[in-house]
């Protein structure tokens, strides 16, 4: 009988990463309850803190998801921003339709449309907009995938169709004329289940949501990675031909994890939106992708938990450089990538485990 998955884990890990993993959950899920302190309070934090950790954390929902594919099916995407986009518009509806009431969202009215385009039919109700957050990404990537994997496409190949995909979508959604506020996106959010966007507690529990949808992404991560699944997955990455020799085919396990990792990245862009207030084209960019693809090597590939490190790392030294030298920061996270590949092939997760020795 299988051990419970918390107590492999502990065996597991080394020790320096229990103990700063065990103490980054312990803040994480006290964050909220000290951003409802009184700003007198010597332990209280501010709503602009708890926003950059709650987006901090919604990329690393994306780094998690692309690590299954990269990490262990050896699928290097350079799409999934158009994933983590797509879930976010799908809330960015919803949100509008709140803002506008009975009436037309600001960006049609501005643009003189007088009915709804029936793509927005429902998304006043919350249940479908989180339907559509699933569905929408999901079945994006599970049509993508299936003539993709069909037509036997992988390597770098595949890389540049999902870069060429997300590419598409971006200029897509730059249009007036497709219904989703062109190059301004959505914005102007008030209300989200009743309560107020911008109040603390709102956005307390937005990061608590954000926190827990982490964990649960990491639990289905480990629980896919330990079973015969994960066993199938990386052999998949690491020989595709002899996997089929031995009778498997390989195309529905690379269906099942593209699509969940799809899936994984529209539920992060869901709770993006109404943290940091707007959605636009530009999250589609392919720079965005290629930068989560960075954070999982940074991180380490085919650990789960290293590229949640890459992701608050690299976004965390991105918050301080932009303010302080926006005009290298492009060089820095160049450089980054340059000495993650020359001398941390195994990530910065390599360094702990080696350090445990």
């Amino acid at each position: 009988m299988s051990q419970p998955l918390t107590l492999t884990l502990a065996r597991r890990a080394p020790r320096p990463l229990r103990w700063i993993g065990g103490l980054a959950v312990l803040v994480l899920l006290s964050m909220p309850f000290l951003a409802l302190l009184p700003a007198t309070h010597p332990l209280a934090i501010s709503t602009w803190t708890l926003t950059l950790v709650g987006k901090i954390l919604c990329y690393a929902v994306v780094a998690v998801a692309l690590d299954l594919v990269w990490g262990y099916a050896g699928m290097l995407s350079l799409g999934h921003g158009l994933f983590f986009a797509l879930g976010g518009y799908a809330m960015g509806m919803y949100l509008m339709r709140q803002a506008a009431g009975d009436g037309l969202p600001a960006f049609m009215s501005f643009l003189s449309w007088n009915e709804l385009p029936w793509f927005w039919w429902g998304t006043q109700h919350f249940a479908w907009a989180m339907l559509l957050v699933m569905l929408v990404p999901g079945l994006l990537a599970l049509v993508f995938g299936w003539f993709a994997f069909r037509s036997k496409i992988k390597g770098v190949y595949f890389s540049i169709m999902t870069q060429a995909l997300t590419y598409a979508g971006m200029l897509l959604f730059f249009r007036n004329e497709t219904g989703f506020g062109g190059n301004n996106g959505f914005t102007g959010f008030t209300t989200i289940l009743g309560f107020p966007v911008s109040a603390t507690g709102t956005r307390a529990a937005l990061f608590l949501a954000t926190v827990l949808l982490l964990l649960a992404t990491l639990a289905v991560g480990f629980a896919l990675a330990r079973s015969k699944f994960g066993r199938v997955l990386t052999a998949v990455r690491d020989a595709e031909n002899r996997l089929m020799f031995c009778g498997y085919d390989p195309r529905g396990f690379k269906l099942l994890v593209w699509t969940l990792s799809a899936v994984l990245c529209g539920l992060a862009g869901a709770l993006y939106v109404p943290q940091v207030g707007i959605i636009n084209p530009g999250e589609m960019s392919p720079t965005n992708s290629i930068e989560a693809a960075i954070w999982v090597a940074l991180g380490g590939r085919g650990t789960l938990i290293g590229p949640i490190l890459g992701a608050g790392l690299v976004n965390g030294a991105k918050s301080l450089f932009t303010v302080a030298m926006p005009e290298y920061w492009q060089l820095f996270l160049g450089l980054i990538f340059i000495v993650v590949t020359l001398f941390l092939p195994r990530g910065v997760i390599g360094l702990l485990r080696k350090g445990d020795k």
